[in-house]
């Protein structure tokens, strides 16, 4: 007897864009039936649908569950000009005397016209420190009250960032190379220290409010790409307190300056930590290069508006090289954030390197974002077995108009989020949401990889390397599994399979790419069990 029968519904085939009508049966945790409703064993819960989707449960390959939205702080992300936002923080502020800190999330570059916004753009709004970080993390803004509480002036160590000086030595109230500095044992510690937002309870409530997001959202696995081993222990917390409704893999993150001795630590963790099912730890994060928006991301060639810089990358390149070849020495996978044309080059020299000199094959590392790479190294990912874990929503118009787009320059703007393109090399594209840069909900990375556009449908971009509603649903299933070595356990609607299975309100297959985002995940299933139902 089967323990739930799925009736009436439409079913996500991988090898065809069109789908087949068919029932779907678990027993326990896994598939044991697809077929007509009358051959179907009987059942002891029935769910009966009208020609709704049925999908393998997504696989959100890059989201960052530790990062949702803090009760206590302000989300910045729909204000694109600076009155706006001194608003909003100033009524929080005026609102929140209990708190000693304001802090902001996810504010936009290009909230100030032409440069970088500063301390000063938030004179009298307040007179307790503010800090915000940008909406890619990536960078932080503060007051000059926070300025001077942090003591950030020339020559003074700074462990969770990189401060901006201006001519004259003095602190703009810019900080970049936030995330990869932040998440180190010494930057999490100070920050920790200094900053309220990043204590274990405020982080710990983000964690559990992301994940109840995601399997409302039909996210059946998700994977966090950058846990600090000291935050380790609260995914742990998370999973003894039965809070894990969606199954994690979490990335350890390697900081680029640790040696041989943090490698084995890495190493051993991961060998001694029990695999539960609904949390495994999985590849080793490491950043290649920074980002594009404060032209802190590598390039090949110079930034657009700013002739003689290009960027950096996050370590020189014999020892990146050394890090990666010791990684896959150790049997570790990598899950490398690169964007500029340079740091992706330098992670696919570095992945072929350690290759050759291992003589290792199908670690199938990953390069995150690939937002901008050269035409010579698009094959390159296919060829060396690599992983591109790529956001449709990224290279929505709304969202890179500005600094991104200004910073490349037009003409390299054909090199952007390729991800048809990689498609078609042959490369494995596992696509996901970087939430909380970009919207956790899968219909909206949907809509942005059928459409390239902002949400509002009016400016589409790069039309050329749009996809399928098929290969987008395929990039967050089925790839997203090979790329985790899950594809014998889940990622398709098959017999034997994990029944971890997306339930949506409507069949996607038969609406407009506009029509994508009036819809919700209808009922989210995971190891057998209904864990989100909003029938």
């Amino acid at each position: 007897m089967l323990d739930l029968l799925i009736n009436g519904g439409v079913v996500h085939n991988a090898q065809s864009a069109i789908p087949t009508s068919a029932s779907v049966g678990i027993t326990a945790d896994r598939i044991t039936f697809i077929g007509p409703k009358h051959d179907a064993p009987p059942a002891r819960q029935t769910i009966e649908l009208n020609g709704e989707l049925v999908t393998p449960g997504i696989i959100d390959s890059h989201n960052h569950l530790l990062l949702g939205f803090d009760s206590d702080a302000v989300n910045l992300q729909e204000f694109h000009t600076l009155d706006p936002v001194r608003k909003t923080l100033k009524d929080f502020a005026d609102s929140r005397p209990d708190l000693t800190w304001i802090c902001g999330e996810n504010a936009n570059y290009s909230v100030v016209e032409n440069r970088r916004p500063n301390a000063s753009d938030l004179t009298g709004i307040t007179n307790r420190p503010i800090f915000i970080t940008t909406y890619d993390q990536h960078s932080v803004w503060l007051n000059a009250v926070a300025l001077r509480l942090l003591g950030v002036e020339k020559g003074v160590n700074f462990s969770w960032g990189q401060p901006e000086f201006d001519d004259n030595g003095q602190p703009t109230g810019w900080v970049t190379d936030f995330y990869t500095s932040a998440m180190t044992t010494v930057g999490l510690k100070s920050l920790q220290r200094d900053i309220p937002m990043y204590s274990p309870d405020r982080r710990y409530r983000k964690l559990l409010s992301s994940m109840q997001m995601a399997t409302a959202f039909g996210i059946t696995t998700v994977v966090e790409p950058q846990v600090p081993m000291a935050e380790l222990e609260l995914f742990d917390r998370a999973r003894s307190e039965n809070k894990l409704t969606s199954r994690v893999i979490a990335a350890l993150f390697h900081p680029i300056d640790e040696g041989n001795e943090f490698r084995q630590q890495l190493r051993q963790t991961i060998d001694e930590h029990v695999d539960s099912g609904m949390l495994s730890l999985g590849p080793i994060k490491l950043y290649a290069d920074d980002v594009i928006e404060p032209h802190t991301a590598w390039m090949l060639d110079d930034y657009a508006n700013r002739a003689g810089v290009k960027g950096h990358p996050s370590a020189p390149v014999q020892e990146f090289n050394f890090i990666v070849s010791e990684l896959d020495r150790l049997g570790l996978q990598t899950h490398t954030h690169a964007t500029g044309d340079g740091g992706i080059r330098l992670i696919l020299d570095a992945i072929e390197n350690a290759q050759q000199l291992n003589s290792t094959h199908n670690r199938r590392h990953g390069i995150v974002h690939v937002e901008c790479i050269h035409p010579d190294d698009l094959p390159r990912l296919s060829q060396l077995g690599i992983t591109a874990a790529m956001q449709p929503r990224h290279c929505s118009p709304d969202l890179i108009e500005g600094a991104w787009m200004n910073n490349v320059g037009e003409s390299r703007w054909d090199r952007a989020w390729r991800i048809n393109s990689l498609m078609k090399s042959g490369a494995h594209v596992a696509l996901s949401s970087d939430w909380q840069v970009g919207e956790m909900d899968p219909l909206v990375g949907f809509y942005s990889a059928l459409t390239r556009a902002s949400l509002d449908g009016k400016n589409s971009w790069t039309p050329s390397e749009r996809i399928s509603l098929f290969e987008a649903i395929n990039g967050y299933t089925r790839q997203g599994a090979w790329a985790w070595h899950r594809e014998n356990e889940f990622g398709d609607i098959a017999v034997g399979k994990k029944a971890d299975i997306a339930i949506w309100s409507y069949n996607l297959y038969e609406l407009e790419a506009s029509e994508l985002l009036d819809q919700h995940a209808m009922l989210t299933i995971v190891d057998g069990a209904i864990k989100h139902d909003a029938r």
